[in-house]
């Protein structure tokens, strides 16, 4: 018997932190750790391979947004040093590991969605 699973849009299933399948069990075993399967409907997913892209694409949009941020400060107010440091190593530290999680786990549904990366041969890809 197949069980039919409705389409699940990959940035809502994603920013969710979804499966890509059926949007509803849990994408993650640990913080960055992708289960082995949905506990919902069995998707198989230890053979993702979201590899640094995630990483990537927080460098690049955090790093322009928080660049920009200092740069107001710094101009705005002229802050010491020690004021930078204090201010944006915890936001720099802290938002990137915040988005990765939901970048990651994007990435983990456009692959699915575009049956790339082990997920040839999964029903419910498009």
């Amino acid at each position: 018997m197949s069980t039919h699973y409705g389409f699940v849009p990959p940035f809502s299933a994603g920013l969710r932190c979804r499966c890509p399948r059926c949007g509803e069990g849990k994408l993650y075993d640990g913080f960055l750790k992708i289960a082995d399967r949905c506990d919902v409907c069995g998707l198989q997913l230890a053979h993702e391979d979201a590899g640094d892209g995630p990483a990537v694409f927080v460098i690049l949009i955090y790093g322009f947004v928080m660049a920009v941020f200092a740069a107001y400060v710094e101009l705005s107010y002229e802050p010491p040093f020690w004021v930078h440091a204090v201010i944006f190593v915890p936001l720099i530290l802290g938002g990137s590991a915040l988005l990765l999680r939901p970048f990651k786990a994007v990435m983990v549904a456009l692959q699915f969605k575009h049956r790339v990366a082990g997920f040839e041969n999964e029903p419910g890809g498009q």
